[in-house]
């Protein structure tokens, strides 16, 4: 594996960073002696993240009991602090790894400098700064079914951390969701959230699914022999939506426990939304 790959895009305004999995897109906006400054502290910090991670890695693969661990790095911490509230469910701490790359990147970007606004993006999973009277515009959820909107975020909003799952995403589900966006506090957070209502999102034993042992499709992974969706075929509305409902009843009680701020759930042209924050107001009208 090549290291950090660290370059301006050619628009002269996004910095893109990749390194083995993690690959990020980072802009900030503000004065350019700030920006500049800004792209260098997080330039910085997304050297190490990835090694930093590796060096836990069997830990942060593996649930967490009750007392522990206690994580060495940073970004290894978040992702714990982002699954510690589900211990009632099977989930590791990779569960977060997009997420948490993209929080620990944004704060080294924004620590100490005076940027209006900013995000990272790994790999649609963004973390977000906004400083008092911004506001920033996301595209979400493109399901392929048609559907694709932005909402509008504001600093007055406790919402920093946007992310999307489903069995046709990068990583493995247990569910059928073509997506499952989540709003929460951070990017850790929501992504977290959002791979377990994606995984709530089934119909159990539905002769249209086709699923595999997880470790048969990649031997590293982190949910061992478990079954994982590989393909859905075509549903009737009625199973769509009862499908739906599953996965809508577990973002609700997210919700209700302060987890998620809201969440908007697609499968096969059916959709629910699951709060009602004036940034899921867009998603809502086409729900």
């Amino acid at each position: 594996m090549t290291g950090p790959q660290i370059s301006m895009l050619p628009d002269g305004r996004r910095l893109h960073m990749n390194h083995g999995p993690i690959d990020l897109i980072v802009e900030a906006f503000g004065a350019e002696a700030e920006r500049r400054a800004a792209y260098s502290q997080a330039t910085d910090r997304f050297r190490t993240i990835l090694e930093e991670l590796v060096a836990e890695l069997p830990s942060l693969r593996s649930e967490l009991p009750p007392d522990g661990p206690t994580f060495q790095g940073s970004t290894a911490r978040r992702m714990e602090r982002a699954v510690r509230p589900y211990g009632d469910v099977f989930v590791t701490p990779m569960a977060a790894v997009a997420g948490a790359v993209a929080d620990e990147v944004l704060a080294a970007l924004v620590a100490g400098r005076e940027i209006e606004r900013a995000y990272t993006n790994n790999g649609g999973d963004c973390a977000i700064h906004l400083a008092h009277g911004s506001d920033m515009a996301l595209a979400i959820a493109g399901t392929g079914h048609g559907f694709g909107d932005r909402v509008t975020i504001n600093a007055d909003s406790p919402v920093r951390g946007v992310a999307t799952s489903g069995w046709r995403g990068r990583s493995f589900s247990f569910g059928i969701a073509d997506a499952v966006t989540v709003l929460a506090h951070s990017a850790a957070a929501a992504d977290v959230a959002a791979t377990l209502i994606a995984n709530a999102v089934d119909m159990p034993g539905h002769p249209a699914i086709q699923r595999h042992n997880a470790s048969d499709l990649d031997p590293d992974t982190d949910l061992g022999d478990r079954l994982v969706t590989v393909g859905v075929g075509p549903l009737e509305a009625s199973e769509a939506r009862r499908a739906l409902a599953n996965g809508f009843a577990l973002a609700e009680d997210f919700r209700r426990r302060g987890l998620i701020h809201s969440a908007a759930l697609f499968l096969d042209g059916e959709s629910l939304l699951c709060g009602t924050l004036e940034e899921a107001r867009m998603v809502e009208e086409h729900a």
